[in-house]
C-alpha cells in the first residue's frame, strides 16, 4: 500500500441530522506516503440558513457563504479528487455520510473505502483519555490552529494520520479496517470492538451509555449481538446520534422475550434514556369497577386512570372496555342502565342489548339482579387469578417464571429443571421482585393473548397447585 492514495477530510456543516446537515466548508488533502500530492479547499453555499451556534462554533456565517458556490458546482471536482483515494476523516461517518447525503440529492451515488483516525488512535495509541480531535493533538503535539474550521482540522487529521502510518508500519491494522467484513468501518468511533464480540447471540436486553455510564438507551433483542450491531449499520439520524454518543453497552441475558420486554420496561421507566420515545408515556387504562348506588343496586363502570389497580378488567382502549360491558350485559341479562352504557334515560332502550330483565322497571328484584352481576364479576376472575408463566432460561438446565399474584405482575426469576415446586410459595426463594406498571400489565396481556388459552396447562399435585393457580408453559 506504499502508493496507495489517501483523502483526508474534513468538513463543517449547518448542523442537526445527517439528512438535513447540509455542507458549508470542506478541505481535502491527497497524501500519498509522507508526501501531500495536492489539496482542495472550499466554502459552499448550503442554501439553507446556519444556526447561531453553528457560527458560534465554526466562525462561518450566512454572508461568509452567501457567495459560496453551491453543492452541485463543486460535487465533480470532489468527486474527481477523491475518485482513487481512501477517504480518511476524524470520526469518518460523520463526514462521509454527510457527503454522501449531498451526493444523492444529485441522484450521484458517492462511494468509497473509508479509515477512521479515531478508531486508528484507539487502537495504535491506547489509554487516552480522550480521542476528540483536539484532546488527542494536544495529547500527541500535534499542532492544531484555526480548529471548527475545514482547512484548520484537516492540517491536523494529516500530521496525526502520519503518524498513525508510522505506528502500523505493514499497513496490517489499515487493511483490517478496510476489509469489507470489518466492522470497523460501522462501529461509533467511541465504542471498543472488543465490548461487541463480548456480547451473546440470545434474548435479553442491552443498555447503551454514554461516556459518563449515563443509560441514553434502552432495547430488548431476541439475539443481543446482531440487534446491536443492526443499530450501527442503520443511516437514519437518530441511530448515527445515539451511536455518536454511546461510549458503553451493557447487557442483561434474560433467555427468553417475555422477560426481555420486561425488563426493557423497566430500563426505560427507572433511566429514562433521552433515544428511546416509546414506553416513556404513562398510557391510559380502562378498567371496569363496581359500587352499590342509592337503591343497592351493584352497578358496572368503566373507569379511566393512568395506574393499574386491582379492578374486575383491564383495557388498553375504551372500546375494548365497552365491548366486555356489552358482553357482560348479553351473558348475564344485565341492565345497559346500570353497566353504564345507557345514561339519562328511566329504563334501559340500547339499540343490541334487549335482555335486560326489568331491574329498571321494577320487574326484577334487587336481590335476583344483584346476583347476576356477582356472576358477571366471576367470570372475569382470570384476569385477577394468581398464576405463573414458565419460560425458557437462560442455559438447558433452567427455567425461567414470571409470577402474577391477584392480576398484577409481582415479577420474575431462574430456577433449575430438577427444583420441586409443589405450591405458588415455592417461587418465592427465586423470585426478584418487580414493580407492576402500564407497560408490564399491557406486555403480559399481549403475551397471554399471543399464545391463547390452549397454551394453559394446570399442574397437577396434591391440589395446591390446581385450577386457582394455572401455569402457563410457553416454549
Amino acid at each position: 500500500m506504499q502508493d496507495q492514495l489517501f483523502a483526508i477530510i474534513d468538513i463543517e456543516t449547518t448542523g442537526g441530522g445527517i439528512k438535513g446537515n447540509r455542507l458549508t466548508e470542506i478541505c481535502i488533502v491527497l497524501l500519498k506516503g509522507e508526501t501531500i500530492v495536492d489539496k482542495y479547499t472550499t466554502l459552499v453555499n448550503p442554501e439553507k440558513i446556519i444556526p447561531p451556534q453553528i457560527t458560534a462554533l465554526t466562525g462561518i456565517d450566512n454572508e461568509i457563504v452567501a457567495s459560496a458556490p453551491k453543492f452541485a458546482e463543486v460535487a465533480k471536482k470532489i468527486d474527481e479528487f477523491t475518485k482513487d483515494a481512501i477517504f480518511v476523516a476524524h470520526n469518518v461517518n460523520f463526514d462521509y455520510n454527510v457527503l454522501r447525503n449531498e451526493f444523492n440529492e444529485l441522484e450521484y451515488e458517492f462511494t468509497r473505502k473509508k479509515l477512521c483516525t479515531v478508531r486508528l488512535s484507539r487502537k495504535l495509541i491506547p489509554g487516552l483519555f480522550s480521542y476528540s480531535l483536539g484532546n488527542l493533538c494536544s495529547s500527541i503535539n500535534i499542532p492544531l490552529i484555526n480548529r471548527h474550521r475545514a482547512e484548520g482540522d484537516t492540517d491536523a487529521t494529516v500530521l496525526l494520520f502520519k503518524k498513525l502510518l508510522a505506528l502500523d508500519v505493514d499497513f496490517e491494522l489499515i487493511k483490517t479496517f478496510l476489509h469489507p467484513r470489518s466492522r470497523q468501518a460501522t462501529l461509533p468511533p467511541h465504542l471498543s470492538e472488543s465490548q461487541i464480540e463480548d456480547l451473546p447471540e440470545t434474548p435479553g436486553i442491552y443498555l447503551f451509555k454514554d461516556k459518563k455510564q449515563k443509560v441514553i438507551y434502552a432495547g430488548k433483542a431476541s439475539n443481543i449481538k446482531k440487534r446491536v450491531i443492526s443499530h450501527f449499520y442503520d443511516k437514519m439520524s437518530k441511530e448515527y446520534h445515539l451511536g455518536q454518543e454511546t461510549f458503553f453497552i451493557d447487557y442483561t441475558a434474560t433467555g427468553n422475550e417475555l422477560i426481555a420486554l420486561l425488563l426493557e420496561a423497566e430500563s426505560i421507566k427507572k433511566y429514562y434514556p433521552k433515544f428511546n420515545s416509546a414506553q416513556k408515556r404513562q398510557g391510559l387504562v380502562y378498567q371496569i369497577i363496581n359500587y352499590t348506588n342509592q337503591r343497592g343496586i351493584t352497578q358496572l363502570a368503566i373507569g379511566k386512570t393512568k395506574k393499574v389497580q386491582n379492578s374486575i378488567g383491564t383495557f388498553y382502549n375504551r372500546s375494548q372496555a365497552v365491548e366486555k360491558l356489552e358482553q357482560l350485559c348479553e351473558d348475564f341479562n344485565l341492565c345497559p342502565k346500570y353497566c353504564t352504557l345507557q345514561s339519562n334515560v328511566t329504563k334501559c332502550s340500547h339499540y343490541k342489548l334487549k335482555n335486560c330483565e326489568g331491574i329498571c322497571d321494577g320487574l326484577e328484584t334487587v336481590q335476583e339482579y344483584n346476583l347476576k352481576v356477582s356472576d358477571a364479576i366471576d367470570s372475569l376472575t382470570l384476569e385477577s387469578e394468581t398464576y405463573v408463566i414458565m419460560e425458557k432460561g437462560r442455559h438447558y438446565n433452567e427455567e425461567a417464571f414470571i409470577l402474577v399474584k391477584n392480576g398484577r405482575y409481582h415479577g420474575y426469576g431462574y430456577i433449575d429443571t430438577d427444583v420441586q415446586i409443589s405450591g405458588i410459595e415455592d417461587f418465592d426463594p427465586f423470585l426478584k421482585i418487580q414493580e407492576a406498571t402500564y407497560h408490564t400489565h399491557k406486555i403480559i396481556n399481549w403475551y397471554l393473548r399471543k399464545y391463547g388459552q390452549e397454551k394453559m396447562e394446570f399442574l397437577e399435585s396434591d391440589g395446591i397447585i390446581s385450577e386457582n393457580y394455572p401455569v402457563f408453559e410457553l416454549s
